[in-house]
């Protein structure tokens, strides 16, 4: 496995219009840069029109892109560099950042709502290497992940339906992710509202910092029998532009 190599090959592929299918710790995802490849993920993922992209991203891109107080800030970094955990953030953003420059009205529609995006961070070695050259080279790193829109994250390449296999113009398989024993993908947490938008993997560790460090109670996790999506309001989304 060459980490740096992968990460290359991915870059390239996406930079000339491709799609990728790619390894976060939480989970397998597809991922492009412009309205074409994102719209084929979109309609061959089945996803309604409450869902959003998100962004693949850096600390560096994060504090760059995001807007957050002071002390959301803190957290952020607090759960990422102190503790090395994974999550999706979810902040007002910079609308002239050079990477969301980048993205056509319609792109930047199906990429945000209310004024915010979602980033992902600090979703393994591979997840770094990639969000290192999509900041140095202004790729923005689009998508979701590789699954039927609602029918759960896949960890294993080979668990993800070979129909949705096929849209990949490239595959990076780096065999089962760490985040499978959540069964469920990544924590998503809006730090503008400090609202949870999805309780997923590491919400336990992520609510446990928060509280000892910032006396943040998040909601508790109602289990994954009652609540195997993790969203707590699925469809926030469908009316915002």
């Amino acid at each position: 496995m060459n980490i740096q190599a992968d990460a290359r090959r991915v870059i390239d592929t996406i930079k000339a219009g491709g799609i990728a299918l790619v390894p976060n710790d939480t989970g397998y995802a597809f991922c492009g840069s412009s309205l074409e490849p994102l719209r084929t993920i979109f309609e061959n993922k089945r996803r309604g029109s409450h869902k959003r992209n998100a962004m693949a991203a850096s600390l560096e891109t994060q504090r760059e892109l995001h807007t957050l107080d002071k002390r959301a800030q803190q957290m952020v970094e607090t759960l990422v560099l102190d503790h090395d955990l994974p999550l999706a953030v979810v902040g007002t953003f910079r609308e002239d950042h050079p990477l969301m420059r980048k993205l056509d009205p319609e792109l930047l529609r199906a990429s945000s709502a209310a004024g915010t995006v979602a980033l992902l961070l600090n979703a393994g070695t591979f997840h770094a290497e990639l969000c290192r050259l999509g900041h140095d080279e202004v790729v923005p790193l689009l998508g979701s992940s590789a699954n039927y829109s609602g029918t759960g994250t896949r960890f294993r390449v080979e668990d993800i339906p070979e129909e949705l296999r096929r849209i990949a113009d490239i595959t990076i398989d780096h065999g089962l992710r760490r985040g499978h024993l959540y069964k469920r993908a990544g924590t998503v947490i809006n730090f503008s509202t400090m609202e949870v938008v999805r309780i997923g993997a590491y919400y336990e560790l992520i609510s446990d910092v928060l509280r000892r460090f910032f006396d943040v109670e998040l909601p508790p996790d109602p289990g994954l029998d009652a609540l195997p999506s993790g969203h707590l309001n699925e469809f926030a989304l469908r009316d915002l532009s």
